[in-house]
């Protein structure tokens, strides 16, 4: 369940051992790469890499997921 306006999103998951089903719901809060980058930011970090993927493609504005990496400077 995506809720875009609030950036909230719930995910579910179903577990079946030995003939028991259980279930539960996982809360998450959806950040914007922007958003993180201004977090970065207020923390004092530099970002130093952002792909698409654990393989490096590029990241456009179609992407779907990021991987960013933040430096903290060295003192």
């Amino acid at each position: 369940m995506y809720d875009l306006v609030n950036q909230r999103l719930t995910s579910f998951h179903h577990d079946v051992r030995a003939g028991e089903a259980s279930t539960f719901q996982s809360p998450h809060r959806y950040v914007w790469p922007a958003e993180m980058d201004l977090m970065a930011q207020m923390a004092e970090l530099s970002s130093t890499e952002r792909w698409a993927d654990w393989h490096q493609q590029q990241f456009t504005a179609d992407s779907e997921s990021h991987v960013s990496v933040w430096q903290k400077p060295q003192r």
